[in-house]
């Protein structure tokens, strides 16, 4: 027994050496009118009191001389400001100080003063006289991401948060707000059990994602769906999982780094994918490790893939499961995705469309070649290679030159384009290029004419995907930006 004599152990004693490794505490702390000292008036202090502000903190800046904009805050009584050098006696009332003077000298005063009177401190960039630390934050208020290193790798903390950052949406916090303003009419709705169950649809579900889209009054009334659901079932609410949802996603050009935030977010939700051949290894790399992936491209279904997509979006999404359709390219962009939006409204199964990088822009991208240009085409059309007698283009019109042409799935048919092309008038001399495997691995570019475009494309044994340019931008080189001249070899007509 510990008489009242016996000091109470401190720090690690008693605990195992992994028990013992977290330098810090993550602690949240409340700061709403508070008032908190920073010491110190240069850059380094502008940012530290910009957190602080955001956090409610009354501020009171200690320093001779002020950052303009530490002094503009001043004079319209964001904060207050002291013009002296530090004396202990400015902590008075403060919850905690932050030391940014970049004087070792003075930054180590203020920390003694600070650890005097049991106040935190942070001393930036100086572990060792600081009591707390700046995380990095990613703010989504009212969630609230921090990471630390305990200050070991700043950088590498930033890094780690940077990649957060990008899986968590913009209106998370819009989300969060959504759901804590209904809670107590949840609670009169619902037993506990069946609570727990719904806030988990309401968080993964079609409400969550209209929440995030924006649409306040279609999120409520999905949601007032949702409780009347809850409430007339017999069984726990987590017993089922209702209705799911399709993400109709591009996936772009095959470049995982060049996938949107938003396809990355839904990717990480989505319980089942289904994907087609110009869907890379890359790109399914991202997605959650535990869904369930299935190959939909043409081989794998015949002559009713089409169909058998449409059966398979309907049956997962009526299981409660969140799909993730993922096409190359942009879904509304030869993608068929417009026929699925068509399957999926009669079956009232909600839907969001996300856009990729269509095969067009990145093509163009890779091959630096502008789409339009002021002095070459100031128009472009996409064209399907795929011909078919009942929808066949204008080819009088895409036989200007001064307007851009970008054909996509062309390969098979190049002779065929180019042979209708020069019947309505194009020169041998009209410019055309095939940008083959853009953004991905053996990324290939032939530039030439209608003249000898589909012999380059022979001879390098082109196949899918690629695309077609036609027009004055694809002979554009870095000779026209006045930056480099033109390779001999492109200007011939041969690989570039």
């Amino acid at each position: 027994m510990r008489t009242a004599s016996e000091s109470v152990p401190c720090g690690h004693a008693g605990l195992s050496p992994a028990a013992a490794d977290m330098d810090y505490l993550p602690v949240f702390l409340r700061l709403d009118a508070r008032p908190v000292v920073v010491v110190g008036g240069g850059q380094v202090a502008v940012r530290k009191v910009a957190w602080l502000r955001r956090a409610g903190a009354c501020v009171t800046v200690v320093a001779p001389r002020v950052h303009p904009e530490l002094e503009q805050q001043a004079a319209r009584g964001q904060l207050r400001h002291i013009p002296a050098a530090f004396s202990p006696a400015h902590l008075a009332d403060a919850v905690a100080v932050v030391a940014a003077t970049g004087e070792r000298t003075v930054n180590e005063r203020v920390a003694a003063a600070a650890r005097a009177r049991g106040v935190p401190v942070n001393v930036v960039d100086d572990a060792e006289l600081s009591t707390f630390i700046f995380p990095a934050i990613v703010d989504r208020s009212p969630i609230v991401v921090a990471v630390s290193s305990a200050g070991h790798a700043p950088v590498l903390a930033r890094r780690v948060r940077e990649q957060i950052e990008a899986l968590l949406p913009g209106r998370l916090g819009a989300l969060a707000r959504f759901m804590g303003a209904r809670r107590k009419a949840v609670q009169r709705a619902l037993g506990a059990v069946a609570r727990r169950g719904f806030w988990e649809r309401i968080a993964s579900g079609p409400v969550a994602t209209l929440v995030l889209q924006g649409a306040g009054e279609r999120a409520e009334r999905a949601l007032a769906r949702e409780l009347l659901t809850s409430q007339l079932t017999s069984a726990p609410a987590t017993a089922g999982r209702g209705l799911g949802e399709v993400y109709l996603i591009g996936a772009g050009p095959g470049d995982p780094d060049l996938l949107t935030l938003r396809a990355l977010q839904l990717l990480q939700r989505a319980d089942v994918i289904l994907y087609d051949r110009l869907v890379s290894e890359a790109v399914l790399d991202r997605a959650r490790r535990d869904a369930e992936r299935i190959f939909v491209g043409r081989q794998s279904g015949g002559s009713d893939q089409q169909r058998r997509i449409h059966e398979l979006l309907v049956r997962f999404a009526g299981e409660g499961k969140r799909v993730a359709r993922l096409k190359g390219g942009d879904p509304l962009v030869f993608g068929r995705g417009g026929e699925e939006l068509e399957v999926l409204a009669a079956h009232g199964i909600p839907c969001t469309v996300v856009p990729g990088i269509t095969a067009a822009l990145a093509a163009a991208a890779a091959a630096e070649l502008p789409l339009t240009h002021r002095r070459l085409a100031s128009s472009v059309t996409f064209v399907s290679g795929q011909l078919s007698d009942g929808a066949l283009p204008d080819w009088r019109f895409l036989a200007n030159p001064e307007h851009t042409v970008v054909v996509y799935m062309g390969v098979a048919q190049l002779a065929n384009i180019v042979a209708k092309l020069r019947a309505a008038g194009a020169a041998p001399e009209h410019p055309a290029a095939i940008i083959e495997r853009a953004t991905l691995p053996g990324q290939q570019i032939l530039r030439g004419t209608l003249g000898n475009i589909a012999a380059l494309a022979q001879a390098s044994e082109v196949e899918p995907p690629a695309i077609l340019i036609l027009g004055d931008v694809a002979a554009f080189a870095a000779a026209e930006a006045g930056t480099a001249s033109v390779p001999a070899e492109a200007a011939a007509g041969v690989p570039a």
